[in-house]
């Protein structure tokens, strides 16, 4: 029982994240309009966040299901709502009318605006707009200033390194 406790243990610290581990993280977050919520804005939530209006953490690792979800930190799991704001890295499913992403994104976004300074995956909205961007862009209007991948939508635009810079229905890039 020891071995399979220290095995965990051991497993826990490679998956979850340094900037999560060096916190007190918290199991979970209901917040009404931060910082009307349960924990603090500081606290990083490792489980499962439910704003009504508007919550803020540091970190999340699992969901959020809120009107707006606000991340000033790395966000990792799913983030379902009215707008996703992840101010640091984001990993996973992010499904808003509008998603932010400050710094990476690493998966899958949909919505009506998706945003991500840069990142690989999936992209299928009304506007996608990337920085650096790899993978598959999705929607009436793409823009990425680089792609590795495809666009397909009524306008796609590649600022560099693309096939064109401008082109209706589909464009590559590298």
């Amino acid at each position: 029982m020891r071995n399979r406790m220290l095995l965990v243990g051991c497993l826990a610290a490679l998956v979850i994240p340094s900037s999560l581990r060096a916190q007190d993280a918290k199991p979970i977050q209901l917040a009404l309009l931060s910082p009307l919520q349960l924990v603090g804005e500081e606290s990083a939530i490792r489980g499962v966040r439910l704003s009504l209006l508007y919550g803020k953490n540091t970190d999340l690792t699992g969901i959020d299901l809120s009107l707006v979800g606000h991340t000033t930190g790395d966000f990792v799991g799913v983030q379902f709502g009215g707008v996703g704001i992840a101010d640091g890295n984001f990993k996973g499913w992010q499904t808003t009318w509008v998603n932010i992403v400050e710094g990476d994104f690493e998966g899958f976004q949909n919505g009506l605006v998706n945003s991500a300074q840069s990142g690989r995956g999936f992209q299928w909205a009304v506007v996608n707009h990337s920085g650096s961007f790899r993978g598959f862009q999705l929607a009436i209007v793409n823009y990425a200033a680089q792609l590795d991948g495809l666009q397909i939508g009524l306008v796609n635009i590649i600022k560099e390194g693309g096939r064109f810079p401008v082109f209706p229905i589909v464009n590559w890039g590298r």
